[in-house]
């Protein structure tokens, strides 16, 4: 990809950022840590390595499906959904409100577009992209199923569960991602449990396993055209994607203590001076 194209992806994320700290504060609650270090990823996912066709509906047939697993982090989602369409920005205002489609956690009876499956009860993306997966090889199409999960939500059996069933039916249409922070609710994930090996635990699992650097726009872009090479191989794959929970925002940089707190009106402020506003605030 070429260096202005990098760069582009690179303003969107900037933005994406600013409108994750707005809806939380509006909010004066939410979730802005994991959402900040995941904005590279999804946006290098929505504006570069999907395949997306115009429109939205449930089926999502003949066209590449996104599943948040992690559905805590809904503000960098729904940022990056509307930022690529799927319903206007200015609906970013009502996050959290009353009445609002854009609730704390990801779901479908409201009708937002670009939300296929309610999602924030940790552990169960993974099996839901597996089954999106399967209904695609059986429809015979071509298009690939990506899912995101936390590092500390690797301690719900169900992933592993999920882990050997893709290998076992060689889901090898399915491209995983682990953001690797390194932080949960309850501190560092290497005190609360520790994770061990990762790459041998998936590769024991029978996946492809490649790694990123989740908060470079270069490595992000590299490592899913690296993802989408290895499909079709009778793996499935896993992108190990080490990121650092509330990049961008200086002071919540590394640090758990983010993971579901708003920041106030000077924190606010402060944030936003970190970061460049580039397609209009909402």
């Amino acid at each position: 990809m070429s260096k202005s194209n990098i760069e582009e992806l690179e303003r969107i994320a900037s933005q994406v950022r600013r409108d994750i700290v707005r809806m939380v504060h509006g909010a004066s609650s939410g979730h802005p840590g994991g959402s900040l270090g995941c904005a590279d990823f999804l946006v290098a996912l929505y504006f570069n390595a999907m395949n997306r066709k115009d429109g939205f509906d449930m089926d999502g047939k003949n066209e590449d499906l996104f599943f948040l697993s992690n559905g805590h982090i809904s503000p960098v989602w729904y940022s990056v959904l509307a930022r690529a369409g799927y319903f206007d920005v200015n609906e970013l205002a009502t996050f959290r409100k009353i009445d609002s489609r854009l609730q704390g956690h990801p779901a479908t009876e409201e009708g937002l577009p670009g939300i296929r499956v309610a999602s924030g009860s940790l552990g169960q993306g993974l099996s839901v992209a597996c089954g999106a997966a399967q209904a695609k090889k059986l429809n015979k199409e071509d298009n690939l199923v990506f899912a995101l999960m936390g590092d500390g939500e690797l301690e719900e059996g169900q992933v592993w569960e999920a882990a050997m069933y893709a290998a076992h039916h060689k889901i090898d249409n399915l491209i995983a991602t682990v953001d690797l922070n390194g932080q949960q609710i309850d501190g560092p994930t290497e005190e609360v449990m520790s994770l061990g090996d990762l790459r041998a635990k998936w590769e024991a699992f029978g996946w492809h396993v490649i790694e990123s650097k989740g908060n470079d726009m270069d490595s992000l872009v590299a490592s899913l055209e690296e993802a989408r090479s290895l499909t079709g191989q009778g793996k499935p794959i896993m992108n190990l994607m080490h990121t650092e929970m509330g990049y961008g925002v200086d002071f919540m940089v590394g640090t758990h203590k983010w993971h579901g707190v708003a920041p106030n009106d000077e924190q606010l402020a402060s944030a936003l001076s970190q970061l460049e506003e580039t397609l209009g605030d909402y």
